[in-house]
């Protein structure tokens, strides 16, 4: 079905009216950029986060955690783009999870994580364009473990992670998906470099230099060779999850728009009683609807193990980008002069999509895997 359930629906009214005032633009993004934060988002929110049961959404209840799916972690980030809320709720406590559910790891980070104490980072790209397979950082056999060296981008989070979780070669060349394996790095691992950087929308990514950082055997996740399941799985859950927050980004600028449109008077007369300009309202709403419609079978089919789950993922993220991008262009047109300025929110939504539908994935290459997965 291609609505929410009565459970779901009762976290989403707890959940909206909480980012609405504790993750508010004023509360949380502008504060945080204009007093230069390091991390881009509060600590202190991220532990309101996890007295919500929020930070261990995807983690079983034997674990500590809700023991939810991807509708409800979507349900949390359509609520986080609608609000530009910045917490690492996306890197954390849906890639992360999702990585290490299953191994080892999972018992040594899902505490700190349930308890809003951990933070984590995916650290998978090396060029400027998203592309997984194409992963040339080593990892060599050293001793009772492992050697990594190579570079990483667009690391999000990834100066305030206590975990970083770097997929590396252990065989083959790049562009093949045989022969990753993925590692989980503490921040403090010797011969790891971190560059904090600021992106477009204030939020924090990084460039890291991994120079012979050893890591034990423990700090494999999964088999040798066979870091492409559990990297694949996280990277499904992660851009299900960022196309959630398309949506509600789209839906926030949206809003914002669509109330403009009744107060802004021109000549005497609302200028929403323009029929260009209704025209154009209507439509925005329309995509923003598909959009959210692509973004919930994405995470219903990833819940049930369809395999059909990675090519719905393709297409939400594709598609909410795009929706995203539209209402931000016609929002900041519609709002006309102040829409430029920084004192109005609407161009805040414009950057934060300029961002978000790029990582992990943009509008051309989910296309082209939405071709690939179709037999094309």
């Amino acid at each position: 079905m291609m609505i929410l359930t009565d459970d779901q629906r009762m976290l989403q009214d707890s959940v909206a009216p909480f980012m609405a005032e504790e993750g508010a633009i004023k509360r949380q993004l502008r504060h945080w950029r204009d007093t230069g934060c390091t991390d881009g988002f509060g600590h202190a929110l991220w532990k309101q986060f996890a007295e919500l049961g929020l930070t261990g959404i995807l983690i079983s209840e034997e674990q500590g955690g809700a023991g939810l799916g991807m509708v409800e972690a979507g349900v949390v980030l359509e609520e986080v783009g609608r609000n530009l809320t910045p917490s690492p709720f996306l890197t954390t406590a849906v890639a992360a999870v999702r990585a290490i559910e299953g191994s080892s790891q999972a018992t040594r980070w899902f505490p700190g994580i349930v308890t809003g104490e951990t933070v984590a980072a995916l650290a998978i790209d090396e060029g400027r364009h998203h592309d997984p397979a194409r992963i040339e950082c080593q990892a060599r056999r050293s001793g009772n473990g492992f050697a990594l060296s190579g570079v990483k981008q667009f690391v999000v989070h990834g100066a305030s992670a206590d975990l970083i979780l770097v997929a590396a070669r252990t065989a083959g060349s790049a562009g093949e998906r045989d022969g990753i394996s993925l590692f989980a790095l503490e921040r403090d691992a010797r011969g790891l470099e971190i560059e904090n950087v600021t992106l477009a929308d204030a939020s924090k990514a990084a460039r890291l230099t991994l120079r012979d950082v050893e890591v034990d055997s423990d700090a494999l996740i999964g088999e040798v060779d066979g870091g492409w399941a559990p990297l694949s799985r996280a990277l499904n859950a992660t851009r299900a999850g960022a196309a959630a927050e398309l949506v509600g980004i789209a839906a926030g600028a949206s809003e914002m728009t669509f109330d403009y449109l009744k107060q802004r008077k021109q000549f005497g007369r609302a200028i929403g009683e323009y029929q260009a300009l209704q025209h154009r309202a209507a439509h925005l709403y329309s995509e923003v609807e598909i959009a959210r419609a692509a973004a919930l079978k994405a995470a219903q089919l990833l819940d049930a193990g369809d395999p059909r789950a990675e090519l719905l993922v393709s297409v939400a993220k594709a598609k909410a980008g795009r929706a995203a991008a539209l209402a931000v262009h016609e929002g900041v047109q519609m709002h006309g002069g102040i829409g430029m300025t920084d004192e109005h929110d609407i161009g805040l939504y414009m950057k934060r999509e300029a961002v978000l539908a790029e990582l992990f994935g943009g509008a051309r290459f989910h296309a082209g895997r939405v071709a690939e997965l179709g037999g094309y």
